[in-house]
């Protein structure tokens, strides 16, 4: 395969064609900025991802004439463009996203992807983010790869042959990295909550922040751990290093960690780097609800931006503004909840950093409602862990107080009792 320049490579892009950018860790900035730099020449091109580090300069109003983003999940770079009307969210299933290119819901003209070096059998790989970019490479008339000696070689679906790929671009630059967040105290506590929650042999997903950082940290007596999550972050390497984490008691890939992306520091992108432990695989697979269930107590951590008494809870939005997207809680909330053992659960602190109640009578006007109130389990702030299955809406109502900020208790009681009658 012959290596050209960006600005050469992206020459093959036309007005009105649909264009996917690689995920979060694995945005290729060169190819994006050398399609951007075209804009004068370009009409109607949209782009399709989901959220990406680093800039989306196709997003700026000054080219809302030639581009158009069509997000399956709203990061910090879109999320402005997205709330005022220039940009556009699809609410959607992680797992089906690749459905959507498979099927033609949305034919892709254009992959841009960001992939380690060939070996010596002609193999690159998508390195940090398979999820939504196999079915991309797979689906996309035309594929543009950034190569970059720095993004990591891993393996299971992330394999691409140079032949797939129609133009490559040489780079050489880190990816991006995202810190480890401090953990808080009422992180420290919630993570001591759901930790309680997690039996040895469970199989775990989790998320990237201070939540699921404080709940992996809490872990370090439990014994016979597994990973079948969406992406991990750091948290999880010193539990595989203890053996905390082996993966001996999962139904499917025991012994192996299994997700879709991963995200965090240069100390992450090195451990799964040539890795035969970590099997990187299509979202379509790793968020089907019928293989998450196999896997014996599954548990599933998942964040939330507020609850309401019934059980509602809205993840993706706060009121009409769109802070991200539905992702694959959904995914992972039915599956955990269908797996022999296993146990779905929604963590957030009790209160915003204003001291606004996150557990609320109602949902904000316009707000989303992500997982619904006949799929919730668990609820855990740092004032405990509310069970909500099997209950009616008292008694859900009752529980969730329980759980909320002091300072918010005695108000949501009244909410509760003009709602309900009585508590």
């Amino acid at each position: 395969m012959p290596i050209t320049t960006a600005e050469d490579a992206v020459k093959i892009v036309k007005s009105g064609d649909r264009i996917y950018v690689h995920s979060v860790a694995a945005a290729p900035q060169q190819l994006v900025n050398a399609v951007t730099a075209r804009a004068a020449e370009l009409r109607d091109v949209e782009f399709v991802h989901l959220h990406t580090e680093g800039s989306a300069p196709y997003a700026d109003e000054k080219y809302a004439e030639s581009f158009r983003v069509n997000a399956f999940f709203v990061g910090g770079n879109i999320r402005h463009a997205v709330n005022s009307a220039r940009a556009d969210y699809i609410p959607v299933f992680l797992s089906e996203i690749p459905a959507l290119f498979r099927q033609n819901v949305l034919p892709l003209d254009v992959a841009l992807i960001h992939v380690s070096p060939p070996d010596r059998h002609g193999f690159c790989s998508l390195g940090v983010s398979v999820d939504i970019a196999r079915s991309a490479v797979d689906c996309a008339k035309y594929v543009i790869a950034q190569v970059n000696p720095h993004m990591p070689r891993t393996i299971g679906d992330a394999l691409v042959h140079v032949k797939q790929i129609d133009a490559m671009v040489e780079v050489n630059e880190p990816l991006p990295e995202v810190p480890i967040p401090e953990i808080s105290e009422a992180d420290r506590l919630i993570g001591n909550h759901i930790a309680g929650l997690i039996d040895d042999g469970a199989t775990l997903q989790m998320g990237i922040g201070s939540i699921p950082n404080a709940v992996l940290a809490s872990l370090g007596n439990h014994k016979d751990l597994g990973i079948h999550t969406e992406m991990f972050s750091d948290g999880v390497i010193p539990l595989v290093e203890s053996g905390v984490v082996n993966g001996v008691m999962k139904a499917k890939h025991p012994g192996k960690i299994v997700a879709g992306f991963v995200m965090g520091t240069k100390k992450l992108y090195d451990f799964v780097d040539d890795n035969p432990q970590v099997l990187m695989l299509d979202i379509g697979y790793v968020n089907d609800t019928s293989v998450i269930r196999r896997n014996p107590k599954a548990t599933a951590i998942n964040s939330a931006i507020e609850v309401d008494l019934t059980g509602q809870v809205c993840a993706d939005s706060i009121g009409m503004m769109q802070f991200s997207g539905v992702g694959g809680q959904m995914d992972f909330i039915r599956g955990a909840s269908l797996s022999p053992g296993g146990k779905p659960i929604i963590a957030l602190p009790s209160a915003t950093k204003r001291g606004e109640s996150k557990i609320v009578p109602f949902l904000k006007q316009g707000a989303g409602v992500v997982t619904t109130r006949a799929h919730v389990h668990y609820i855990v702030t740092e004032y405990g862990v509310a069970y909500l299955y099997g209950k009616n809406l008292r008694q859900r109502a009752v529980e969730l107080i329980k759980i909320a900020h002091p300072d918010h208790r005695e108000s949501l009681e009244r909410e509760a009792f003009e709602r309900f009658g009585r508590l």
